[in-house]
C-alpha cells in the first residue's frame, strides 16, 4: 500500500499479508482512493462493494466491532510509522523496517525479501542509495547478513536499540 508524493516519490505505507481485509478510508467518506495497491508477488484479490460493507456494518455487530478494531490497528501503525519517518534518523528508520519485516510480515529473523532496494527506501522514507548504504553498514557491523534477496537478523538486541534511539 503506497502513496505517491511530490515528484513521483512514493511512500510505502504497509505490506498487506494474504487474507487481510483492507480498504481505503476515502471510500466511506469521500468516495476517493487515497493510496495505491501494488502486488509484489502473484496474488488474487477480492473486491467487495462498499455498499455491501455498509450493510454488514449496520446489521452485524460482531463484524462491525472487528472492522473497527482492524481500522484502529491500522491507524495506530500509521501513527507509529509517522513518528519513525519524522523523528528518527535514517539508521533508526531502517532498523524499524527490518524489525517490521521480521516481526509482522515474515515472523522470522531470516527471510527472503521480495522487495527491491528501492522498495526498502520507499518504506523508510529515504532514497534507494541511502537505504543500501545503511543496510551495508548494518552488515559490516554484524547486525544483519545479506545474501542477495535473503536477509538474516544476527543481532536483534542491537537492531532494537538502534530503533529505540532513532
Amino acid at each position: 500500500m503506497s502513496i505517491e508524493g511530490l515528484a513521483n516519490k512514493n511512500l510505502i505505507l504497509q505490506l498487506i499479508l494474504p487474507w487481510k481485509i483492507f480498504g481505503d478510508p476515502g471510500l466511506y467518506v469521500d468516495n476517493r482512493y487515497h493510496y495505491s495497491i501494488t502486488a509484489i508477488d502473484p496474488c488474487t484479490a477480492c473486491f467487495i462493494d462498499i455498499q455491501n460493507i455498509k450493510i454488514l456494518l449496520r446489521s452485524n455487530g460482531i463484524f462491525a466491532e472487528a472492522f473497527v478494531a482492524n481500522s484502529s490497528l491500522n491507524s495506530i501503525r500509521t501513527f507509529e510509522r509517522l513518528i519513525s519517518l519524522t523523528q528518527k534518523q535514517m539508521h533508526g528508520r531502517i532498523a524499524d523496517i527490518l524489525i517490521y519485516l521480521s516481526k509482522e510480515i515474515f515472523q522470522s529473523d531470516s527471510f527472503d525479501l521480495s522487495l527491491s532496494r528501492q522498495d526498502i527506501g520507499e518504506l523508510s522514507g529515504m532514497t534507494k542509495d541511502s537505504a543500501i548504504r545503511i543496510l551495508k553498514e548494518f552488515e559490516i557491523e554484524g547486525i544483519i547478513k545479506v545474501d542477495g534477496k535473503k536477509i538474516g537478523i544476527l543481532n536483534k538486541e542491537l537492531l532494537q536499540e538502534i530503533s529505540f534511539r532513532g
